[in-house]
């Protein structure tokens, strides 16, 4: 039998340990702990039709989170990885605005709701942060990536 554990791949947990060392792990991490809490403020209160938004970009994240944390990403060419994370990103980011304002300009509801609502903003916050980052580093892989403009053909 095999020694499985002197196998020269690292496992799941030290993948995980350093990925979430890393700055898009971290922002990732970060945008699936703070989903979750605002599925428990939503949940909790009166209005929880609104948890469609943090359930839906929480399972989004988590799935990014394992595509790009077992580089899953440079084994599948087909999908542009990036312009898919730059997508879902910009989309969270403006959903999660938009259910959080409504709920903070509707008023009268309970605390928990009010809650989530901020707790929102601040996902919402994270996401555009995030999309930011992922911006940065399409416009650095163009300009790397730039062909030669010394005029010989």
């Amino acid at each position: 039998m095999a020694d499985t554990s002197a196998s020269g791949s690292p496992s799941c947990a030290e993948r995980l340990k350093s990925y979430v060392n890393t700055q898009k792990g971290f922002i990732l991490a970060a945008e699936i702990l703070v989903s979750f809490i605002v599925i428990i403020c939503y949940a909790s209160s009166w209005c929880g039709g609104y948890t469609t938004v943090p359930i839906c970009e929480m399972t989004l994240s988590m799935i990014f989170f394992g595509i790009f944390m077992m580089d899953l990403d440079k084994q599948f060419l087909g999908i542009n990885w990036v312009w898919t994370d730059l997508f879902r990103a910009a989309v969270g980011a403006v959903l999660y605005i938009i259910t959080s304002l409504v709920n903070l300009i509707g008023g009268s509801r309970d605390g928990a709701c009010m809650a989530g609502a901020v707790l929102g903003l601040f996902a919402g916050l994270i996401f555009a942060y995030d999309t930011y980052t992922i911006f940065l580093q399409i416009q650095s892989n163009r300009q790397h990536s730039a062909a030669p403009t010394d005029g010989r053909v």
